[in-house]
């Protein structure tokens, strides 16, 4: 039985939106403001968000289940204001000590409130019809970009690196009322049969057991490394391959409007498109951006061209993901598979401002480019495996 969200999907793919503007993508914006205001190295600032999502990797196995009892509504109304709290914290605080005792916290809370959570919450409440909701989610959600490099340049300038994240924090704090009126909602349209019933014991170690999981794990994993060292850094790589600030910022900008628009594309496709052409279309898209960048250096203005080709790739992965977990590894026990098999990629985007400094240092931009690129073609070399068994089954 499937059911459509109606306004309250809307809901809460804003308030996705606000939450991912202030405190993912407020590190990378705000960074060269940063360093500026606490004359901490790159390194150090980065292992806040190192930090967050380790942290975030350890708990979403456990916020699936959670999910999977029925609280996911719970987390998704209040961690949004702890959040919030965080990322006041760290526009207030001093000391290296106290960034990263901030950034643990917002791993915490960030591991109940994200795209994980949001999406198995609206399998459990909407059964079959997820698919065209979480789509919905992505689609708005992949404006954060958007909205927080720009905001960031302008509040940095402005306010000063500190000062830019107490702004982000007021705009992550106005996630917790959309998200309670979008759960109250859902929760009123329920009707019998359309929630998913509780899993049965053992349906998330059978998942383990099988290769299928991780090379999905692991193709992602690359493939968000990857990704996460470029948005991280997007403004010192846009800065070496000639970009002026200002037009780094608006080029680092357009990467959020194009994953809109690889997921309107796919939205568009609809059946005509299979999930395995989707998925060689997305993570081909990368790596062609991967060397779209490097090609950069000879003409700047392919920036441009490489964020719409990373933004396009990675703004599908964010659909598919999910929608291979669904048709691969079942439905039954989605959450708690679905938090499992996030923990790779998250581990990945923890890992992801350390690894890119330490790029940095060893080696200068070169080296990142480099080791992007074939990550994006690690992570491709892994699906067109997957999905060739699966096609020859």
């Amino acid at each position: 039985m499937t059911e459509k969200g109606g306004s309250a999907v809307w809901l809460l793919a804003l308030g996705q939106t606000l939450i991912y503007a202030g405190c993912y993508y407020s590190f990378p914006a705000l960074l060269p403001d940063l360093e500026a205001a606490t004359g901490w190295t790159k390194a150090e600032l980065a292992l806040g968000p190192t930090l967050a999502f380790l942290v975030m990797a350890c708990l979403t196995p456990f916020t699936g289940r959670l999910v999977d009892r029925g609280l996911g509504g719970e987390m998704l109304v209040w961690l949004p204001a702890v959040i919030a709290l965080g990322v006041a914290g760290l526009g207030l605080t001093g000391g290296l000590a106290g960034w990263l005792a901030l950034w643990a916290l917002i791993g915490v809370a960030q591991a109940g409130s994200l795209y994980e959570t949001c999406f198995a919450f609206l399998t459990r409440r909407l059964g079959d019809g997820a698919r065209a909701a979480i789509t919905q989610v992505t689609l708005v959600a992949g404006f954060a970009g958007t909205v927080a490099f720009p905001l960031g340049h302008w509040w940095g300038a402005s306010l000063g690196g500190q000062g830019a994240l107490l702004a982000f924090a007021a705009l992550v704090l106005l996630a917790a009322p959309l998200n309670a009126v979008a759960v109250r909602q859902l929760r009123r349209r329920e009707r019998a049969g359309l929630v998913i019933p509780p899993s049965p014991p053992g349906v998330l170690q059978a998942a383990l057991r099988r290769p299928a999981f991780w090379a999905i794990a692991l193709g992602f994993l690359a493939v968000y490394l990857n990704h996460g060292i470029l948005i991280t850094y997007a403004l010192v790589l846009f800065a070496d391959r000639g970009a002026a600030p200002g037009l780094a910022a608006l080029a680092a900008a357009c990467i959020g409007p194009a994953q809109v628009a690889g997921r309107l594309v796919l939205l568009a496709a609809g059946a005509r498109v299979t999930t395995a052409q989707a998925t060689m279309a997305s993570l081909g898209s990368m790596v062609v951006a991967g060397v779209l960048l490097w090609l950069a250096g000879a003409a700047p203005g392919l920036i441009f061209a490489f964020a719409l080709a990373q933004g396009a790739g990675i703004g599908l992965t964010s659909i598919l993901r999910p929608v291979l977990i669904a048709e691969i590894l079942g439905r039954q026990g989605f959450g708690a598979i679905s938090g499992a098999a996030a923990v790779a990629p998250i581990l990945a985007s923890a890992a992801a401002p350390s690894v890119g400094a330490g790029l940095l240092a060893l080696g200068g931009p070169g080296l990142v480019y480099a080791v992007c690129l074939g990550l994006a073609v690690v992570g491709l070399a892994l699906m067109v495996g997957l999905l060739a068994r699966r096609e020859s089954v």
